[in-house]
């Protein structure tokens, strides 16, 4: 049942204006045409062969226009939505002008990007009759394979957006609220993923304005470039955002190697040809790496991967089976579906997180030997004495120990420094180094390198290489007074 609703929402919504009616057009010809006080005069037609393309020119179009059956004897109306400037005549009788269509950009006025011409009863022909149009488009901005969507006959007026345009403000406030709700989280925790999920929330609801704005206001049609362009550069970003929130989440080791990647394989897609595709594309390319993050991250038994790559798999599968669907409205639906769920989970836990770490620092009050570690499993005691280095990995830290054993830490380096004792010494953005396993400083070219008794040299910033050293040398032992 939800199914078919959906369905029929998205039908109602994003169907061609005139696909109510049976198909009334035949095929178009293109032809020289000029301008008279009546009709225009058009000769040298041939078939029309590939796209309705009138960028940088004037031209003239017309088509067979067949009679309407007793079933159709409903008001109608021409309608064309494109970036061009349109006239229309039905069976020599001029319908009306979007704008002011010219040969030259200087002749031309631009128009809405959609017009209708509605067509009075009295103008129609038991024989049918010729539809005329004429196009010009000099102001686009940019070159388009396809600057004009469609020109049709359909049933005026036109039905109604309001369902498509309900059901997209209803995603964009759930998005904006867990825009605020994830802001919130970041104030008062500072972790990297809830700024990553606030700023998906934000954009994925800037882009809903944006993709909907066609809905609310008919703009002349040179805005067209600046909108079909900021449609792609917020799907190019939401993906990123996607990509760094899965990262961050299932694949902290590998995060940059993955982000490096998504950098360079969602920007491309503005290569593709037409920004449908371009922009499916960069969304369904972003969803490719965060649902290869948390597959790695069903491996390595994270919680939160299996349900994450479940919701990813649907999202993926609806946007190779409906495409458009995906764009104008499944989108925002499904960022909202999956941005609330994971500010629900995220505040849970938070909350559990802070009762486990009250009751780990409770236990270990009387073992200050040991560092209270709170991982995916649960909280484990460490002795410090078995930590080589720990390295920031956002909202994890990475803790190197003896052995050659890695454990992640669900906590930030900032913290971890205030708990440590003296022999922890912070020699990186993102290191912390136990000098007890330190076994010597050595120059690297530019660089500086803290060698220890286990895993590979760190690296030393220069800013807190003077630090280091004077935590390294021993401490001058003091001269007695001689009697």
């Amino acid at each position: 049942m939800w199914r078919s609703l959906f369905l029929a929402i998205v039908a109602l919504g994003l169907s061609p204006r005139w696909a109510s009616a049976d198909p009334l057009v035949g095929v178009w010809e293109i032809c020289d045409g000029a301008p008279t006080s009546a009709a225009p005069t058009l000769s040298h037609c041939h078939p029309l062969k590939g796209v309705i393309d009138p960028q940088g020119r004037e031209l003239w179009l017309r088509a067979p226009v067949r009679a309407k059956t007793a079933r159709e004897q409903t008001p109608s109306a021409v309608y064309i939505f494109g970036a061009a400037s349109s006239e229309v005549w039905l069976n020599g009788v001029h319908l009306g002008a979007n704008g002011a269509p010219g040969p030259t950009a200087a002749a031309e006025r631009p128009g809405r990007y959609e017009a209708e011409f509605p067509i009075p009863q009295a103008l129609w022909r038991p024989a049918g009759g010729d539809l005329i149009v004429r196009l010009s488009a000099f102001h686009v901005g940019m070159r388009f394979d396809q600057p004009v969507g469609g020109i049709g006959i359909g049933r005026y007026p036109q039905p109604s957006r309001s369902p498509q345009i309900a059901v997209t403000f209803a995603a964009a406030g759930a998005l904006l609220a867990a825009f605020f709700g994830f802001g919130a989280v970041y104030a008062m925790r500072r972790t990297g993923s809830s700024l990553t999920l606030a700023a998906m929330a934000g954009v994925a609801a800037l882009q809903a304005g944006v993709e909907n704005y066609r809905s609310l206001v008919n703009y002349p049609y040179p805005f067209h470039v600046w909108r079909v362009n900021a449609i792609w550069a917020l799907s190019a970003i939401f993906a990123l955002l996607l990509a760094a929130f899965a990262a961050q989440r299932f694949l902290p080791r590998r995060r940059n190697v993955l982000l490096a990647a998504a950098a360079i394989a969602i920007p491309a897609t503005y290569l593709l040809k037409g920004f449908d595709v371009k922009s499916g594309a960069a969304l369904l390319t972003g969803v490719g790496f965060a649902g290869l993050a948390a597959a790695v991250g069903i491996r390595e038994k994270r919680p939160g991967a299996r349900s994450i790559f479940a919701y990813l798999v649907v999202f993926f599968v609806a946007g190779v089976a409906w495409p458009y669907w995906l764009l104008d409205l499944s989108f925002f639906v499904l960022a909202a579906t999956l941005t609330l769920p994971l500010l629900v989970a995220e505040v849970v836990r938070l909350g559990r997180e802070d009762r486990d770490r009250e009751a780990a620092l409770t236990r270990a009050a009387s073992r200050p030997d040991r560092l209270t570690v709170t991982t995916a499993r649960g909280v484990e005691l460490t002795p410090l004495k078995d930590i080589v280095a720990i390295l920031g990995a956002d909202d994890y830290a990475e803790l190197r120990l003896s052995g050659g054993r890695s454990l992640l830490h669900s906590a930030r380096l900032e913290r971890l420094e205030t708990q440590l004792p003296p022999s922890f010494v912070r020699i990186h953005r993102s290191v912390i180094a136990n000098l007890a396993h330190a076994e010597r400083l050595e120059r690297d070219g530019a660089r500086w390198r803290l060698h220890m008794s286990e895993g590979p040299a760190l690296p030393v910033s220069r800013s807190r290489l003077p630090a280091l050293r004077d935590a390294l040398d021993p401490p001058p032992v003091p001269l007695r007074a001689m009697a």
